[in-house]
């Protein structure tokens, strides 16, 4: 057994858009990237959470393995999974012994020997192109687009198969032309398989007056679902996914460490 420990903030033992099938989802505790746009400013901080084993996370994942199907497994969302990349490289090796899909949801923000040990055991990437301009990444994100650009090119060389996907918030990348960048960085990179666009919730104003911060794009309206369809329709049809299957809502069934329930954006 190791002794490795891993910070978490809480899982979700049912999630339908966190990569293929049913999945079981861990939110890794602690970010560096300060988005505008973000649900989770409870996940930022590092030292935040409560410490976790590899093996007592997937325990817990095993609980729900009937569920999963063929497709479905277990995902690293955060917070930022690549902050504890040696832990979680643990947590899919287990994971993959115990016949699971491993799935990382990632901003791309880093890539170094730890990263290159995670993404060997990983099944499928979800990569977040928030913007397709360095000036919007810089205002709104915090890092340079060349950091998610760097991580993707390497998911190519690895033949990673690789979901990209992007938050659509009326105003700053709603517009036809960005979207349409989006997709030519994915024709781009032969990994890319998807592409997703979701709407951009407000559900999180909550967490962040609780936590007396200023939410960032409080301001911003959510978009209408004949604008999302109308930006779907951009995603080629080798791109884009069945419509008749996507859910209407993000479906959420999460317990907190603690027990409690909790619910996100």
């Amino acid at each position: 057994m190791s002794n490795l420990t891993g910070r978490f903030h809480s899982f979700q033992s049912l999630g339908t858009l966190d990569g293929p099938g049913v999945r079981f989802v861990a939110f890794a505790q602690g970010c560096p990237l300060r988005c505008g746009c973000c649900h989770n400013p409870d996940t930022w901080d590092m030292a935040g959470g409560k410490e976790w084993t590899a093996e007592d996370i997937l325990k817990k994942a095993l609980r729900f393995r009937e569920y999963f199907g063929e497709e479905g497994g277990i995902t690293l969302s955060g917070g930022e999974p690549l902050m504890q990349a040696a832990f979680a490289a643990e947590l899919f090796r287990l994971s993959r012994e115990a016949g699971l899909n491993t799935c990382l949801d990632t901003s791309g923000c880093a890539l170094n020997d730890g990263v290159e040990e995670l993404l060997a055991v990983t099944d499928r990437v979800l990569l977040d192109i928030k913007y397709v301009t360095e000036e919007k990444y810089r205002a709104h994100v915090g890092c340079s687009l060349a950091a998610p650009l760097r991580f993707l090119a390497r998911l190519n060389e690895m033949g990673l198969p690789t979901t990209l996907r992007q938050v659509t918030m009326p105003g700053l990348n709603d517009d036809e032309e960005s979207v349409r960048q989006l997709i030519r960085i994915a024709e781009a990179h032969p990994c890319v398989d998807k592409v997703e666009l979701l709407p951009f919730r407000k559900v999180c104003q909550v967490k962040y007056d609780d936590m007396g911060l200023s939410f960032p794009f409080a301001h911003i309206p959510s978009p209408d679902s004949a604008s999302m369809e109308k930006l779907r329709g951009l995603i080629p049809a080798h791109l884009g996914e069945d419509k008749s299957s996507r859910p209407k809502e993000r479906a959420v069934h999460s317990e907190l460490s603690s027990g409690k329930v909790k619910t996100g954006c």
